[in-house]
């Protein structure tokens, strides 16, 4: 068997750091091409020395020097920035583009590893928040496979195998209700970033952990849903799942709902989008149902959860609406790391941006990236 040639972008994240234990787990399959990091120079360096990848791509144009000079004696090429990661997808040998950046920071190397007929596994659901209606025609005119790593979308994508020539009635996404399921505002009002950052079930990078305990990582996920299985906004269903057992439901026009069960281990997803259509043998934990006495299951409360309401605007809307929500939450949630706003305060401004920056229709990609920067702009205007 030929060794499947995988470029991971946002190695040394949290997805990242999981897709190489599943390397790790098949070293006959896979090959790492390409490892991508942001600010933590010292994990990718090991990583590099230890994978000895064709490329290696470091954020910081600054920091440059420094990963060349550890890696001097592997036969592997140090580039930077975006323009780094844009020139590495394209290498012709690469075989699948695990995309694990997080924020918009994605979409540029996403559409350029696409034109290039890679196979992207996508855990940047920014992508197709921002740009869907984009990457999806990209995806379409390439004739490459959107393959997802969300452990929502994942679910629904598994449930759909074989189910080509059936229509979809609704999805269900499930939602662990983060730290905060069932506190009012009283309680939010006063929420510190240490009780933001303790997430139920899964671990994850601050980043996503915040939008995970604000409800806006379910709001992101519903509009990503819309354009990875071509959705309306009404066949698109929120519930609340505190187990993480479940991890999401496709019901469809007899009533049938099929759904994808499994630990909380994004382990299992990654591995699915690295051996799809196979499901590969693995010694990863099992479930086990005695252990679980019940699964419980509630409606969002978008009144106290006002993100997951304003995702659902925006996708309705369409247009650069789900580009501003994306923006300024990544302001946003940037400025609640660093305690410059309240964690309910973040939703105001949201709120706030979008409806400065009114509708408007984008084609290009240039369109969607001058969108992100005025979103940005405005939403820093409401921060000072």
């Amino acid at each position: 068997m030929k060794k499947k040639n995988i470029a991971i972008l946002g190695a040394t994240g949290s997805i990242g750091t999981q897709a190489l234990e599943v390397v790790d787990a098949f070293p006959d399959r896979f090959k790492i091409s390409v490892l991508s990091g942001g600010k933590n120079v010292d994990l990718l360096v090991q990583q590099a020395l230890r994978y000895q990848p064709k490329y290696v791509v470091i954020a910081d144009h600054q920091q440059l020097q420094q990963v060349k000079s550890q890696l001097a004696k592997l036969n592997v090429q140090v580039l930077t920035g975006e323009e780094g990661l844009l020139e590495v997808v394209q290498d012709p040998e690469i075989d699948l583009v695990l995309n694990a950046i997080v924020g918009s920071a994605g979409l540029g190397p996403t559409c350029k590893a696409i034109e290039c007929g890679k196979d992207i596994a996508l855990a940047n659901k920014e992508t197709l928040v921002v740009a869907g209606e984009l990457v999806m025609g990209l995806v379409k005119r390439h004739g490459v496979k959107m393959l997802p790593v969300d452990s929502e979308h994942s679910a629904i994508f598994q449930c759909l195998v074989g189910e080509e020539m059936n229509p979809i009635e609704k999805i269900y996404l499930t939602a662990s209700g983060g730290p905060f399921r069932g506190k009012g505002r009283d309680f939010l009002a006063t929420v510190t970033k240490a009780q933001a950052l303790k997430h139920p079930n899964w671990s994850m990078g601050a980043k996503i952990t915040i939008d995970s305990a604000s409800l806006m990582n379910k709001g992101l996920e519903v509009i990503e849903a819309k354009w990875l299985f071509d959705l309306r906004a009404d066949q698109i269903d929120v519930v609340v799942h505190p187990q993480s057992i479940i991890h999401s439901m496709v019901q469809f026009e007899d009533g049938s709902i099929k759904a994808q069960l499994g630990l909380p281990d994004m382990k299992l997803p990654i591995q699915y989008a690295m051996t799809y259509p196979e499901r590969a043998a693995n010694q990863f934990e099992r479930f086990d149902f005695a252990k679980y006495g019940c699964l419980d299951f509630h409606k969002p409360d978008l009144e106290t959860f006002r993100n997951l309401q304003l995702a659902y605007s925006a996708m309705e809307q369409g247009g650069n609406q789900p580009c501003v929500l994306n923006a300024a939450n990544e302001v946003v949630v940037a400025a609640f790391l660093e305690d410059r706003v309240s964690f309910l305060g973040m939703s105001d401004v949201i709120e706030k941006t979008l409806s400065i920056i009114g509708k408007q229709v984008l084609s290009s990609l240039d369109d969607y990236l001058q969108c992100d920067q005025e979103a940005r702009r405005v939403a820093q205007t409401f921060l000072q």
